[in-house]
């Protein structure tokens, strides 16, 4: 009975690690959707209130490095036997 134990080969994660891998993912994403924009069709005008917003300069950096935070919780989670 011991035997079969040590032989089987499973998965390093259990399907609970790969869905809180997914979330963090859509967390990080989330943060570099709210980093874009900004940009202007004039090279001219430098529009600094814009590029240089609350959400492009501190938000959307908080919420990146939460979402990589939260990946490596999932990474070291253990599974579920």
């Amino acid at each position: 009975m011991e035997q079969e134990n040590k032989n089987s080969v499973g998965f390093a994660f259990g399907k609970e690690n790969y869905i809180l891998l997914a979330i963090g993912f859509a967390v990080i994403v989330l943060g570099f959707v709210l980093m874009a924009g900004g940009g202007t069709t004039d090279p001219d005008v430098f529009n600094e209130n814009e590029i240089f917003s609350i959400r492009r300069i501190v938000i959307a950096p908080v919420v990146v490095l939460a979402g990589f935070i939260f990946e490596i919780y999932a990474i070291m989670k253990k599974p579920k036997q």
